[in-house]
């Protein structure tokens, strides 16, 4: 079933009222926990702003289930089928670090796949929305369909993990190394969701990560998809890697992944 109208604006509404909250919860000054490192990390933002979302959408969607980056789970009720992911900040190191690069994202699934993403950027008071039939748009615009591109003639997101770049370590990330060296550039902002809207709007070329959380793939990938891009997962040694962009890109990284 097509993204309806109705969830497409529950989406919106629910990403902009967290991403608000969260930004003034930052003013007003946070506490700080670390969960598996230093640059894993956590605030009482996180936490408030998951609550909003999952009061809602017991309230508005009773049927439906959740699961949220922060720890809130509810298994889908009924026929439904359907669950959503909830990243409440996502970029929290970067929020935290008053860097402007953090989004509130929420997805939402059904037996089919992704059903539609939303992603609010309040610094640059940016709201993304799309589904399946559902183009997507930035602050009501809808963007341009992607259109093939080479991965030599584009950007690339990605994450460089520090301790996988040591000069024996590499092996795990050969595949990731291979891709990213045949593209124009390299970006690594920090939000993943913000990182695929950007993807959706041509901003950046691809996207491209090992082993993606739900709540960090499924808002955004589904606006790439709703943007007339492509998304894949592919297995390969040993890690889950996530690929987005317009279909050339995605064909062209798969197969360097592969070759890897």
């Amino acid at each position: 079933m097509d993204a309806t109208a109705e969830d497409l604006e529950l989406a919106a509404g629910l990403v902009r009222q967290a991403g608000e909250l969260a930004a003034a919860m930052l003013a007003d000054g946070l506490e700080t926990r670390h969960k598996t490192s230093i640059s894993d990390v956590v605030s009482d933002a996180d936490h408030a702003a998951e609550e909003l979302i999952t009061k809602r959408l017991i309230s508005e969607r009773p049927d439906d289930g959740l699961v949220g980056e922060e720890g809130a789970r509810r298994e889908a009720a009924g026929a439904s089928g359907r669950t959503w992911y909830i990243d409440p900040v996502d970029g929290t190191y970067n929020f935290l670090s008053k860097l402007p690069i953090w989004c509130s994202a929420v997805g939402l699934t059904d037996a089919d796949g992704m059903v539609l993403g939303a992603v609010y950027h309040p610094v640059a008071d940016e709201l993304w929305v799309g589904g399946r039939g559902a183009r997507t748009t930035c602050n009501g615009v809808p963007v341009e369909p992607l259109t093939d591109a080479g991965l030599a003639d584009i950007s690339i997101g990605s994450y460089l993990p520090p301790a996988q770049l040591a000069p024996n370590e590499t092996d795990s990330i050969r595949p990731l190394l291979t891709a990213i060296s045949r593209a124009a550039t390299v970006r690594v902002i920090g939000s993943g969701s913000i990182e695929l809207a950007s993807v959706a709007s041509g901003r950046i070329g691809a996207s491209l990560h090992a082993n993606t959380l739900p709540w960090d793939w499924i808002p955004g990938a589904a606006l790439v998809e709703a943007a007339g891009g492509r998304t894949r997962v592919i297995e390969h040694g040993g890690q889950r890697w996530h690929v987005a962009g317009n279909r050339q890109a995605v064909a062209e990284i798969s197969s360097a992944l592969q070759e890897s």
